[in-house]
């Protein structure tokens, strides 16, 4: 019942204006007191809303919501046959994927959702997820080949994002190993991939995207690193249907090109973005840290650090590339 109370005040209060606290409690059938608690949690979840005796709720600024009707049409525009479900609240678009494993979820399926109580990025970390402000975006891929056909998918994501914001913005990111795409040095988005299956036969990935679109206050105040959100980067308004249609189409091509040539034919285009390249890095594994040169990525999508003037390749893990 709260989720439902909830998902309706947000379409009530999403173009901006005011909207008493009498009318929305009539209109969801519950009282003025419950309204304040709902609204109250709303503005925890990211959601920069503010009250005025006499005038009631209002949103400093209108949001537009992501509805799945739109991005399914862009995308048969594209070409594209990806089934998409857009939830306005939801634990984390990853998690909810994989719990669809193996039989309740197609090839291509996307969720993406408006907020994530428990988004998460690599290494257990948390990813901040307010309301409204970003993407948050979640793909199935079915692996044929196996799990082994997975290496190197966070850089094919990597290149899928780089692809959009190049051709819609005319923005030059860089790509940072393994799963990191970066503004002006700091961090615009995270790759989040996860595997299913057993070492023999087909089996499945969930790659996970988190993209910054227009960081509220509240929000940047809990990320513990630089950051940048693409409003920052483009000078006019953001629609986030269409980024959503386009990055879902792109990462789709990226993921079957690689699934035809593997990830060879894209080094090169990695090779121009790649943050690190040529420079010297700190690999921090738990509490131990190897110092080297960034040398790039191999075929297979492992990092190749240069130590004592030979390479050696690293395959991801639980691993952090760091500034030396």
């Amino acid at each position: 019942m709260a989720k439902v109370v909830r998902e309706e005040l947000i379409k009530r209060l999403a173009d901006g204006k005011f909207i008493s606290g009498q009318v929305l409690a009539a209109e969801t059938g519950v009282s003025r007191t419950a309204i304040s608690k709902h609204i109250k949690v709303l503005t925890e979840m990211g959601l920069d809303i503010f009250s005025v005796q006499g005038k009631g709720y209002k949103l400093a600024n209108p949001i537009q919501l992501l509805e799945q009707s739109v991005i399914s049409q862009l995308l048969r525009e594209h070409g594209a046959k990806n089934i998409v479900e857009v939830h306005n609240l939801i634990d984390s678009t990853n998690s909810y994927l994989m719990r669809r494993l193996p039989n309740n979820v197609t090839h291509g399926q996307v969720c993406i959702a408006e907020y994530q109580s428990s988004g998460r990025g690599r290494r257990g970390k948390q990813w901040i997820s307010p309301f409204g402000s970003h993407l948050y975006l979640s793909m199935y891929w079915h692996l044929e080949q196996g799990l082994s056909a997975a290496m190197g998918i966070s850089i094919v994501i990597g290149l899928a994002v780089s692809d959009v914001l190049k051709s819609e913005y005319d923005l030059d990111v860089q790509l940072k190993w393994p799963n990191d795409i970066y503004i002006q040095g700091k961090k615009l988005a995270g790759i989040l991939v996860e595997l299913e299956g057993q070492s023999v036969g087909p089996g499945n990935c969930v790659v996970g995207l988190g993209l910054n679109l227009n960081m509220p206050q509240l929000s940047a105040s809990l990320i513990d690193q630089p950051w940048i959100d693409l409003q920052q980067a483009v000078n006019a308004p953001i629609d986030r249907n269409i980024l959503a249609a386009n990055l879902i189409a792109t990462i789709s091509k990226r993921l079957e090109q690689h699934h035809k040539f593997g990830l060879s034919p894209m080094l090169a285009d990695w090779q121009r973005q790649d943050f690190f390249i040529n420079k010297a890095v700190r690999l921090v594994t738990g509490e131990n840290e190897t110092r080297g040169i960034c040398r790039g990525i191999n075929a297979s999508g492992a990092l190749l650090l240069e130590v004592d003037g030979k390479q050696k390749p690293i395959y991801g893990g639980e691993v952090s590339l760091r500034s030396a």
